[in-house]
């Protein structure tokens, strides 16, 4: 399946320009990711124009980069302006495209900047992955907190890190904390932290600001949240089977709840982590960390019911995969805790905490409830130290009072 597809008169699109010969595998790439005939007309329509945009400069394709695509929008943004965003996207796309393909160097951080803050924020997570070495996960991660710091700031005039002072940064740590996540939170501040001394390193400020972002309080007695178990089961009972997303959700769920497995490790499986044969699972964990796991047979079940009547059909080794095109692996942890808010509203259950980490929390205190030890608790959640796993003993209630002192006097 090629150019036929999407267009029956071939010929208006035969022409020689610096990216004719990758337009037929483009369109077959575009039809493997599920994309409908106008959609994929419109991606490939606008690449031709930008094609013929290179010709016109005398570029080719061992030339193409993210500051070319760049200048490009920039160019003929009064022309096509209704069409910026779109155009964006689809460019974006097939750069990824060709260097999928080697047709091009790797450039897997950088994305086309909107504005100043997108180009700061991209420069950050170049240097994060190039000068630290840390992960594309950790990148992300690190870009969307700065991303919303430096927006937040400097909103859309000039960005200048030479003004942030530390009232400022303080002041917006304050505020930002209390929106988030305790985990979240400790984040956003590793983020800042991090984005300060870089800026400092960069001569954007003189000042070393690091220091002036204030740590999160991690108090003791913290408690986790957690689900009741008819709440759990009319969560995953909410799920339409009938459907391929009500399938795949349903699955997500299952994992969630029965194996307490993380967001990210359900982004992370792959096909080739099922051991069928042997009935186990390989789990991608913190740090690196592989650990098989059995699969129940109510899990084993949905994920083979998922993977032949629900998965769509593509080059992703992902077991989990968005249901409209493109068709590819989730995009990160995020999509799953979507996942389980829209579970959560569905079945009509109101919670605190709408992410996916408290099934996580109500399966382990259901086993504490139940008789587990904390030690077989840890290696069930593949806790990599035993103090993540004691603040559970907290909700353990019934053993605690056994733990309490009478009161002078009670028996008055």
């Amino acid at each position: 399946m090629s150019m036929k597809y999407f267009f029956n008169d071939q010929q208006a699109f035969s022409g020689l320009h610096p990216l004719s010969g990758y337009l037929d595998l483009y369109a077959l790439h575009l039809y493997q990711q599920g994309y409908c005939r106008n959609t994929g007309r419109r991606k490939i329509r606008m690449i031709i124009r930008f094609s013929l945009w290179l010709d016109r400069y005398g570029l080719a394709v061992c030339h193409l980069t993210y500051e070319e695509i760049e200048k490009y929008l920039n160019m003929t943004a009064k022309k096509e302006g209704h069409q910026a965003e779109a155009k964006t996207i689809a460019l974006s796309q097939f750069m990824k495209f060709l260097q999928a393909n080697g047709s091009i160097a790797e450039q897997e951080i950088r994305r086309i900047a909107k504005s100043e803050t997108e180009q700061i924020v991209n420069d950050f997570a170049v240097y994060l992955k190039n000068e630290r070495g840390l992960t594309l996960g950790t990148v992300r991660q690190y870009t969307r907190h700065v991303y919303r710091f430096v927006d937040s700031i400097f909103g859309a005039g000039k960005v200048d890190l030479s003004t942030l002072n530390a009232k400022g940064i303080t002041g917006y740590v304050q505020i930002a904390a209390t929106l988030r996540s305790l985990t979240d939170a400790k984040l956003m501040t590793a983020a800042l932290r991090s984005f300060l001394r870089y800026a400092q390193f960069q001569a954007f400020s003189d000042a070393n600001l690091a220091d002036s972002v204030l740590p999160v309080a991690n108090w003791a007695r913290t408690i986790p949240k957690t689900l009741a178990l008819d709440s759990v089961e009319k969560v995953l009972a909410c799920c339409n089977r009938e459907t391929t997303t009500g399938l795949r959700d349903y699955t997500i769920l299952l994992l969630l709840a029965r194996l307490g497995l993380r967001a990210g490790e359900i982004v992370s499986l792959r096909l080739e982590d099922i051991d069928w044969r042997a009935g186990c699972i390989l789990v991608h964990g913190k740090g690196s960390n592989l650990m098989q796991m059995p699969i129940p047979p109510d899990v084993g079940e949905a994920i083979a019911a998922y993977l032949l009547r629900g998965r769509p059909q593509c080059r992703s080794r992902a077991v989990f995969v968005r249901a409209s095109a493109p068709i590819k692996s989730l995009a990160g942890p995020s999509a799953v805790s979507l996942i389980v808010r829209k579970a959560l509203e569905r079945a009509s259950i109101h919670t605190a905490r709408k992410g996916a980490h408290q099934f996580r929390h109500t399966l382990a205190s259901e086993l504490l409830r139940k008789g587990a030890s904390l030690q077989e608790i840890a290696e069930l959640l593949r806790h990599q130290t035993i103090q993540s796993t004691t603040i559970y003993a907290k909700v353990d209630l019934s053993s605690l009072q056994s733990l309490g002192l009478r009161w002078p006097g009670g028996d008055q």
